[in-house]
């Protein structure tokens, strides 16, 4: 009885199994690898395993590519593929696309394919740009498609350009362009510049365009600098441009720039101008420095 009653039990247990097998292969969800590739258009597509359904699915992924391919204007565009109202919307898009191109004037415009009204609307956009250059100065500016008003406000332009140049000393500026009265304000600027240069002692300072008074102001100056350079030892010093009193200023900072180095044992001293005291403390220096030089060598040993 108990052998009866197990194998009952194992032979209901069997439908039980098989049908949890089946609902296990039913929630599984089939491998779409392959499909999403193909649906991409990649490489890796293996056409030859795709059910009628899914090629279908890619055959009209392939189509959608197809049309943006042609509506962005691409190499890879099919014309060939494209159906009816679909031909009238690439046509439209790269009709737009070109009239872009025309209208900011690329190289890659076609104008014979603009109608009448857009090429009008082309050509004015391309005068704007011309006039715009013009007044700008621009090289690439063409004056023989200029209006009458046009050319007077370029050449205005022009010339309020060449008297900024002149103005700020430009290589560029063209002084027989200034009226006269342009010509004595492009002068005065040009004076002042080189009274300033004057003033900061610089080498392109020109002093025979200055006034006297500026000439006695910059000479002032000169004089001041050349003291300080004799004081300070330079060897661009000039004592002979000194006055009697500068000159013995220079002097004496000299004599005190010797006992300096003197003092410190220099090469630059010159003993024959040290006074008594001077000599003293020359000497007084000296013995600290020795001291202190035996001091370190005993400590080094």
């Amino acid at each position: 009885m108990q052998i009866t009653a197990a194998l009952v039990l194992t032979l209901s247990a069997v439908p039980l199994l098989a049908g949890a097998a089946q609902h296990a292969a039913k929630s599984t969800p089939p491998d779409q690898t392959n499909l999403n590739a193909c649906i991409e258009g990649l490489s890796n597509c293996d056409v030859s395993t795709l059910t009628p359904d899914q090629t279908r699915q890619v055959g009209e992924a392939s189509k959608k590519r197809n049309l943006d391919y042609c509506m962005n204007g691409s190499n890879i565009c099919d014309p060939t593929r494209l159906i009816s109202n679909e031909k009238k919307s690439v046509q439209v898009a790269r009709y737009r696309r070109n009239l872009e191109k025309c209208m900011d004037g690329s190289s890659t415009c076609d104008p014979l394919l603009l109608s009448q009204n857009d090429a009008a609307l082309v050509h004015k956009e391309a005068a704007d740009r011309n006039y715009t250059k013009c007044l700008n100065g621009a090289p690439a500016c063409n004056p023989l498609t200029l209006t009458t008003g046009q050319q007077t406000a370029v050449q205005t332009a022009a010339a309020r350009r060449n008297l900024d140049r002149c103005m700020q000393g430009s290589s560029y500026c063209d002084p027989l362009r200034l009226t006269a009265a342009e010509g004595a304000r492009a002068n005065a600027a040009a004076l002042a510049r080189n009274r300033d240069r004057c003033l900061e002692l610089l080498s392109t300072c020109d002093p025979l365009s200055l006034t006297p008074a500026e000439v006695t102001t910059v000479g002032k100056l000169i004089q001041r600098a050349n003291l300080a350079n004799c004081q300070t030892g330079l060897a661009n010093c000039q004592p002979l441009e000194l006055s009697e009193g500068d000159l013995d200023s220079v002097k004496a900072a000299f004599r005190t720039r010797n006992f300096i180095a003197c003092t410190r044992g220099l090469p630059a001293c010159d003993p024959s101008l040290l006074t008594g005291p001077e000599i003293a403390s020359v000497a007084a220096a000296f013995q600290q420095r020795r001291s202190r030089l035996k001091s370190q060598q005993r400590t080094g040993r």
